[in-house]
């Protein structure tokens, strides 16, 4: 029986690979904040759960970091890019290869998303080819945001050195890199939705050692009160409760075993396609650092060939950054660079299954799929 069949009656068997399956803490972990929360009656605005959950997130950073939570990421990007106070309009360098999410906080903060290409080893923006490139902008370009791909860790010393240099703004999208983000000397923008390594439903946070920048961002997430309940300018409301902050000191209470357990799902998906050279994992993934999710480099132009082969063995895939953000209807008349190697990623870019509790069967279903279609070869190369 060929490896597809056996792959196709397994299908029939079990049922479909799911290719995220998020886990948040068990209720018994929250009990005790939720007891916490009902004894004390603060329930939002700033309550001990959510100081303490500040509190311990910042200690993952170097001395002198703040941290300011937030609904979500995007508007914690959002919200940082206004406190940045940039001029309205402006160019705002980002990565073509990234989730539309990036874009929609740029252009709601009131700036321009400017693509620019990605490297093509790293997947992420490089900060000599942002520089190269300011010359050639259509138009002033007031801040650069580079972009996490998928939790692996940006150059933040080449970035730090490129603002020192050009004196443009950086902030770091590091929506996946709760793992390797550290440092904070370039302000940072951390995503905590049910779907990331460390997730508390919805929520995110801004990491910073500038003090003013932190504040400000503060105001923004809170109606622009200062000390008094006086807005001082036009703000939001983008405060986390109690509740969500039960949920992420509970699941920081639970990180290190988690993030052990995430290692051991990577490695055992790793095995699985030792003997397929042609599918290429990011650097370090589940070796040095750990994420939520799997995103494989196949042959260029044979993700779309691997993801039917998925599908037929009832395995489930995902294209988490789609055929690139700059063509996401939302944002198709933005200016941009050439991406070439944008396209290229996108052609051969696929998420394979991937969860804290993924099992050997799991595995096993999908490298069997993924080593027949391999075998039969049958994808154009991209241009």
């Amino acid at each position: 029986m060929s490896l597809a069949a056996i792959a196709r009656f397994g299908a029939r068997e079990a049922p479909r690979v799911a290719v995220a399956r998020p886990r948040l803490p068990p209720a018994e972990r929250l009990m005790p904040y939720l007891s916490q929360i009902d004894e004390a009656r603060w329930y939002s605005n700033f309550g001990p759960l959510l100081t303490c959950f500040e509190a311990r997130l910042a200690d993952r950073f170097a001395p002198g970091t703040q941290v300011i939570t937030a609904v979500n990421a995007t508007q914690a990007l959002t919200l940082t890019l206004q406190a940045m106070d940039l001029p309205r309009g402006g160019l705002c360098a980002l990565p073509a290869w990234t989730f539309v999410a990036t874009a929609h906080a740029v252009a709601a903060a009131g700036l321009t998303p400017w693509f620019v290409d990605v490297d093509l080893d790293t997947w992420m923006l490089s900060p000599a080819t942002v520089e190269a490139a300011l010359a050639r902008a259509p138009g002033p370009v007031v801040a650069a945001l580079p972009v996490s791909a998928f939790g692996a860790l940006p150059d933040l010393a080449g970035w730090s050195a490129f603002r020192a240099r050009t004196g443009v703004p950086v902030l770091v999208d590091a929506a996946a890199a709760f793992d390797t983000i550290h440092s904070a000397d370039l302000p940072v923008v951390v995503s905590l939705h049910a779907t990331k390594v460390l997730g508390i439903g919805e929520g995110g946070f801004l990491a910073t050692t500038d003090a003013a920048l932190a504040e400000r961002v503060r105001q923004f997430t809170t109606y622009g009160f200062h000390g008094s309940r006086e807005a001082h300018f036009p703000a939001t409301n983008a405060k986390l409760s109690e509740y969500a902050a039960a949920v992420g000191l509970a699941a920081l209470d639970g990180w290190d075993a988690d993030r052990l357990l995430f290692a051991l799902a990577g490695q055992r998906l790793r095995v699985g396609f030792a003997l397929m050279p042609e599918i290429v994992f990011q650097p370090g993934w589940a070796l040095d650092w750990v994420t939520s999710v799997c995103a494989v480099r196949a042959p260029e132009g044979a993700a779309q060939m691997i993801e039917e082969a998925l599908a037929s063995a009832g395995v489930d895939t995902r294209r988490w950054w789609g055929e690139g953000c700059h063509r996401a209807p939302a944002f198709q008349t933005c200016p941009r660079t050439e991406l070439p190697n944008t396209d290229r990623l996108a052609a051969s870019t696929v998420g394979l299954p991937f969860s804290i509790d993924l099992t050997a069967e799991e595995v096993d279903r999908t490298a069997a799929a993924v080593l027949e279609a391999l075998s039969a070869r049958r994808w154009e190369p991209a241009p």
